[in-house]
């Protein structure tokens, strides 16, 4: 039914396909051509999920492709099949990455003929309003159904969490999704969680600027029982969506309330000049761009690397008077070239984040949407945007942080928490870090002002007893947040080595 979306069929030509089979045909033949040579990725450092139980990521073989069609390149299909051939336990990821790759494909259509079919403008003619209390464009809408179809029928989803829906929506509990007697030994079937904001930036499309798709995935460890009453309040279209209220079990949120540490694929689509697919499977980030003659992403960013300094930050000057002030005497410190870099730094701001993430993800710097006085918690959302963003940018060698807190250490409170967001590369929020560190007094814990004090109790109100966190940021917990006083919140974040005894968790 995604077909349906689409408002001009893509080009015929396959000569991808055609090629793709050429090469893995003759694999390890004796035509002698070379087989790709895998290249094993240590596992990332044992992580902090929800439980508190550390967490390890298997070994990801990444192929290298020793040739290549002339007439394609490097296509997300082909690379896709590699991963798979290479990774045998991720067959899975495959069916998803591409099931969501189509979708892009069909929201870039949508967005690109917007102005010529009318889908511009507020869904309704306006008075149609998320849970954020948003109103919702016309292509919000639309492209939450895109996506969220294009994960249904995969079948191998159980949860999907958006930024245009309520509550958490099992997936499989719809007569849309068949289900087979295979007489397999294991049932895959609702074995992933995905989390997306369908198009950030909707606001922008009117006006033509850059819009962008993200998503995340996670292992669905919990089963997401949907009551009986709530049968239907899926229906994106539901007339009466009051009578859905708290209908999502505790299992279905435990699903989907899942840390960055848990994640295991991330990426956006950016629609812009080009359309271009960056992914990440936990071992470095690739980048596609849409080749329109042969509709296929193809891979022309491989293995990106943030600069370690940039000399771009990308925020809102509007909101600066507004700001912590550590960020607002950063900020006017690497503008006037008083930082560690003793340049001074230019700004660009498109007020699209997926657009500005490309950006520094290719050039280096920093963007952030920070706390302010009227947002004290930012206003993106932890699940769907800022971790999914920040596992991209940590595996392609940058930082991204909410001031001072990892943001892959946090564990989502509800599906639509907010938090602060200031990432890029690494220096340049080492950088940052420190100017929060000062005014905190984060070693001395001296409350030596409200504001000070303000932004310490602010970062403890997201953390949660028992939590471990990765404070030197290298990816590796070395600190604990503890309640000290019995009440249950956080009131403290001391080093491993110095947290009672009995406060850290086995492993």
């Amino acid at each position: 039914e995604i077909d349906n979306y689409l408002l001009g069929p893509w080009p015929e030509m396959r000569l991808n396909l055609v090629c793709g089979m050429m090469i893995l045909g003759v694999i390890g033949s004796i035509n002698g051509l070379h087989r790709p040579v895998l290249v094993q990725h240590r596992a990332r450092p044992p992580q902090c999920g929800a439980s508190n139980e550390l967490q390890i990521k298997p070994n990801l073989a990444i192929p290298i492709f020793p040739e290549v069609c002339e007439f394609t390149g490097i296509t997300l299909t082909r690379y896709l099949n590699e991963i798979s051939r290479a990774n045998p336990g991720v067959d899975d990821l495959q069916v998803l990455i591409s099931s969501i790759a189509t979708a892009c494909k069909t929201i870039n259509s949508l967005v690109m003929r917007a102005h010529i079919t009318g889908m511009v403008g507020y869904a309704g003619g306006g008075g149609s309003v998320n849970v954020q209390g948003e109103e919702q464009k016309t292509l919000d809408v639309m492209t939450n159904d895109v996506l969220k179809r294009a994960l249904r029928f995969t079948g191998k989803m159980g949860v999907i969490a958006s930024e245009e829906e309520d509550t958490p929506v099992d997936v499989l509990a719809d007569v849309g999704v068949p289900m087979y007697e295979t007489g397999a030994m294991m049932n895959e079937a609702g074995r992933y969680t995905a989390v997306f904001d369908p198009l950030d930036g909707s606001s922008n499309v009117d006006a033509g600027i850059p819009t962008g798709t993200i998503f995340g995935i996670f292992e669905n460890n919990a089963e997401c029982v949907i009551p009986d009453s709530a049968l239907g309040c899926d229906d994106l279209y539901l007339p009466n969506p009051e009578e859905c209220a708290n209908t999502v079990s505790e299992e279905c949120l435990a699903a989907t309330l899942q840390p960055g540490n848990s994640l295991v694929a991330s990426g956006y689509c950016l629609y812009s000049s080009s359309t271009f697919f960056a992914l990440t499977l936990g071992a470095g980030v690739q980048i596609f761009t849409l080749d329109p003659h042969i509709g296929e992403f193809v891979l022309t960013h491989p293995d990106v690397k943030l600069p370690a300094r940039g000399s771009i930050y990308s925020m809102n000057e509007a909101n600066r008077k507004a700001w912590d002030a550590p960020l607002r005497t950063y900020i006017e410190d690497i503008q006037d070239g008083k930082g560690e870099s003793g340049k001074p730094y230019t700004a660009r701001y498109l007020g699209s984040m997926v657009g500005d993430v490309h950006r520094t993800l290719l050039y280096g710097g920093i963007f952030g949407y920070p706390a302010d006085s009227k947002n004290v918690n930012g206003k993106l959302r932890l699940l769907y945007e800022a971790a999914p963003i920040a596992f991209l940018v940590e595996q392609a060698g940058g930082l991204a942080l909410t001031g001072k807190t990892r943001i892959m250490d946090l564990v989502p409170q509800n599906v639509h928490q907010r938090v602060p967001v200031l990432l890029g590369s690494p220096d340049d929020i080492r950088e940052m870090r420190k100017y929060y560190d000062v005014f905190t007094g984060s070693e001395t814990m001296d409350f030596d002002s409200d504001e000070a004090k303000a932004i310490r109790a602010r970062c403890f109100t997201r953390l949660t007893p028992g939590q471990l966190l990765d404070t030197t940021m290298d990816k590796v917990p070395d600190s604990i947040a503890l309640d000290t006083t019995g009440d249950g919140s956080v009131d403290s974040v001391v080093k491993i080595e110095n947290a009672p005894s009995g406060s850290v968790p086995d492993g």
